[in-house]
């Protein structure tokens, strides 16, 4: 392989890591709150696309319109999933809002089917985002340099609202205990309802560039993007923010890179992320950037 072949699948894998990591984040900021999985998030993503796609194709809007739009609609679908789905059960067991987010997912994907159709739509693409750049022998496509910018900006920005506004504070003391949080005067409610809003935000994000970048869209494309990135999530260390964003760049990397050396083994690329999640589970279950576990006494 030459040096210019290796920077093309590495510009590649880059970006369908900042991909994996923008879905990614809003596992992990769920789990931190609630310490359970969303298992409706890639769904969440895939309304995303399809939002876009009825924006720009039906509605006739320009996609600087469309797109603004459609993550303002999916953080409100995020937010609906939380109210419907997830805080009639707030003190219920664990298991029961499990069965839950499954039943949410399972919805959120059979209503798609017959709402929209079983068959893939073509995303709608903006020739800004379809123009190549050539360096040397290399030609990539402007929107592989977006995609990573667009994840850093997103990083950037909840990492300060995060650990420098009122509202992160509150989501840290509500992750740490939400009994205590409350008495301290926090709307527990209210910022668990930011979480989801704030992570469906970015899935909707995701999935846009997804869109772009992969300009086919069905109802049920959301499931193994999904899977993918809650393996990034447990890779980085599922709570950890950072840790998510790690988490979906080496799988993204790892997963290009994979087929570029070994092309015999593209049938087996989803395979890669399982083996990794095993790996992972057997010598450092808590992830890359996972608080260590103590045993209480």
């Amino acid at each position: 392989m030459t040096i210019d072949l290796f920077l093309q699948h590495l510009a590649n894998g880059i970006s369908l890591g900042s991909l994996y990591a923008l879905i990614a984040i809003g596992y992990t900021m769920v789990y931190g709150i609630l310490r359970l999985i969303n298992f409706a998030h890639g769904d969440i993503f895939m309304m995303a696309t399809y939002f876009a796609f009825f924006g720009v194709i039906t509605f006739g809007l320009p996609w600087y319109i469309s797109f603004p739009i459609v993550l303002l609609l999916t953080a409100l679908l995020g937010m609906t999933v939380e109210l419907v789905a997830y805080r009639p059960l707030r003190d219920a067991p664990k298991i029961s809002i499990l069965i839950s987010a499954i039943g949410a997912s399972f919805l959120l994907e059979n209503l798609a089917i017959v709402l929209f159709g079983g068959v893939p739509k073509p995303f709608p693409t903006p020739e800004i985002f379809t123009d190549v750049i050539r360096v040397g022998s290399v030609s990539i496509q402007k929107l592989t340099f977006y995609i990573p910018a667009v994840a850093i900006i997103c990083l950037t920005f909840l990492l300060y609202l995060v650990n420098k506004t009122k509202t992160g504070m509150a989501m840290r003391a509500v992750s740490k205990d939400h009994e205590t949080a409350r008495v301290m005067g926090v709307n527990v409610d209210r910022i668990i309802l930011v979480t989801f809003g704030l992570g469906s935000f970015l899935a909707a994000v995701g999935g846009i560039m997804w869109g772009l970048k992969f300009p086919q869209i069905a109802p049920l494309m959301g499931v193994i993007p999904g899977l993918k990135c809650f393996i990034a999530a447990v890779i980085g260390g599922i709570g950890n923010i950072k840790g998510a964003v790690i988490g979906g760049f080496i799988l993204g990397i790892g997963e290009i890179l994979l087929i570029a050396f070994l092309p015999n083994l593209t049938g087996y690329r989803d395979a890669f992320a399982f083996i990794l999640l095993i790996v992972i589970l057997l010598y450092k279950p808590t992830g890359i950037m996972g608080e260590k576990l103590t045993e209480k006494v």
